[in-house]
């Protein structure tokens, strides 16, 4: 009963910059925590980035001063903005919400960092 949209993933050079979306719908009562994780190819899915419904956030030890999670006032879409880039960050991004005690996710988005 819980959409997830993801858009803006691509191809970006390193050092480029990159910016996610992802719009939540459906029976969502207020505002819920939100996150973005990533799965490389032979990996688990693990997080990138938090926020809960208080406006805290998390970051992975190995994005933080490079990406940004922020949220739109209504809470309903969530923003991954993505600066210098390197190929460590080329993944797979879900979108998740969290939602009676699991998290719902978005079809995931592939961004590639390339030369």
């Amino acid at each position: 009963q819980v959409q997830l949209v993801e858009l803006g993933g691509g191809l970006a050079q390193p050092g480029g910059s990159l910016r996610l979306s992802c719009a939540a719908s459906g029976s969502i009562s207020g505002v819920a925590t939100m996150a973005w994780y990533r799965q490389a190819p032979g990996k688990q899915r693990d997080l990138v980035a938090r926020i809960t419904v208080g406006g805290i956030t998390n970051y992975a030890d190995s994005v933080k001063g490079r990406f940004t999670i922020s949220r739109d006032n209504a809470g309903n879409t969530v923003y991954l903005q993505m600066n210098s880039l390197n190929s460590e960050d080329t993944a797979v991004y879900y979108c998740g919400l969290l939602r009676d005690y699991r998290y719902y996710w978005g079809q995931g988005t592939q961004v590639t960092v390339s030369s």
